[in-house]
């Protein structure tokens, strides 16, 4: 199991990965910075950004770069994901009409360079995982996480559960026999509700609208003790006002959950030539297809880049012993399938037009919506 991290005792091993809400402080930033990308990428397909947000108590600053023929309102598609991720109330310290700074200036024309000739936006190394524990051939700890969190925010907005507020986090603690999924052995809530709600009803709400239908889709169950719902027993204030928000923190929460290695950088606000985002596109897709085509049960694809490269100073994948190919058969399935100089997977994957919002919440992996979760 080389290259995962999990706890072991008598043979048993037990994985945990965490997902947060789209109204979590970081996902927040992470959202605005990946509007102002689909904006820019709607009116010039071939515009350069890197976008930046800051989330804190009743303020947000957008800070970062544009090369783009494109009129950008920053300050107004902030505002309307702020109040789409339900920050109207301004209780909260935190709403869409919060004061916004907005600090975005011209792609320093050193880094332009590069690009215009199809290289690199930076440099960086990237990786891609895929595995056979679910149908979207992705680690089950982290893709039932995501299923929590993406629950939690459809019973708040659908009032299934009225008292919610915006925010929260899940985290999923797996237990596995002989290498494969047994049984899940702790579920843990944390999302804030108003002050007049007691936390007993929370749990009983959460465990019946949440919980116990996100986990008969992937035919486990739970018992209510083995849920913990707000562990320090108190939650009403979520939001930036309580806890700072900042593009690309997620990192982990964005790929695999802990569960395989990541790169250097983050994604959101970057469009595609820079390859701490298309390059990570690349990989996972390159390491879907060589499960989903049975070469192995589980590859771990590794690409890197220096700023201006068109092609990757590295290209391997790892199975960790589970291929049914040899690794000359594998690297030469991938060569086949997509070229992963920067054209070629900005061409391949067709990612030069507004996709992105999306995939700023639940992860940007295992979720058929993206090109790079196409199976050949």
């Amino acid at each position: 199991m080389r290259g995962f991290l999990m706890i072991k005792t008598n043979g048993i091993t037990t994985f945990t990965s965490e997902s947060v809400c789209a109204g979590h402080p970081d996902k927040i930033c992470d959202q605005i910075s990946d509007a102002i990308l689909d904006t820019v990428l709607a009116q010039d397909p071939q515009g350069r950004t890197a976008i930046e947000c800051l989330a804190g108590n009743n303020r947000l600053i957008i800070a970062g770069e544009i090369g783009a023929r494109a009129k950008v309102d920053f300050v107004k598609i902030a505002r309307d994901q702020i109040k789409r991720l339900g920050y109207t109330d301004p209780k909260f310290n935190f709403c869409h009409k919060s004061p916004i700074s907005v600090f975005v200036h011209e792609q320093s024309p050193e880094i332009a360079v590069g690009v215009k000739k199809k290289g690199a936006g930076d440099q960086g190394m990237m990786f891609g995982f895929a595995c056979r524990e679910t149908d979207c051939l992705m680690p089950i700890p982290i893709t039932m996480a995501h299923a929590l969190t993406k629950r939690m925010d459809q019973v708040r907005e659908e009032n299934i559960v009225k008292y919610l507020r915006p925010d929260g986090k899940s985290q999923v603690t797996i237990e596995y026999r002989d290498g494969k999924p047994y049984k899940v052995t702790q579920v843990v809530i944390a999302i804030p509700h108003e002050e007049s709600v007691d936390l007993s009803q929370v749990k009983d709400d959460i465990y019946e609208f949440v919980v116990i239908p996100v986990l008969e889709r992937f035919g486990l169950k739970i018992k209510k003790d083995d849920v913990v719902v707000n562990g320090t027993g108190i939650w009403h204030n979520g939001g930036p006002s309580s806890d700072c928000g900042l593009t690309g923190r997620k990192i982990v929460v964005d790929t695999y959950g802990g569960y395989a290695r990541v790169g250097g950088g983050a994604f959101s606000g970057k469009e595609p030539s820079k390859v701490d985002r298309g390059g990570a596109y690349a990989a996972r897709f390159l390491a879907k297809n060589i499960v989903a085509h049975k070469l192995a049960d589980k590859a771990e694809v590794r690409l890197a880049y220096f700023i201006g490269a068109k092609k990757p100073t590295m290209q391997d994948v790892e199975t960790f012993g589970t291929n049914k190919k040899s690794h000359k058969v594998i690297l030469s399935f991938m060569n086949k399938i997509l070229d992963t100089s920067v054209s070629g997977i900005i061409e391949g994957l067709d990612l030069q037009r507004p996709i992105y919002l999306p995939t700023a919440a639940y992860g940007h992996f295992g979720r058929n919506e993206f090109p790079w979760e196409r199976v050949v």
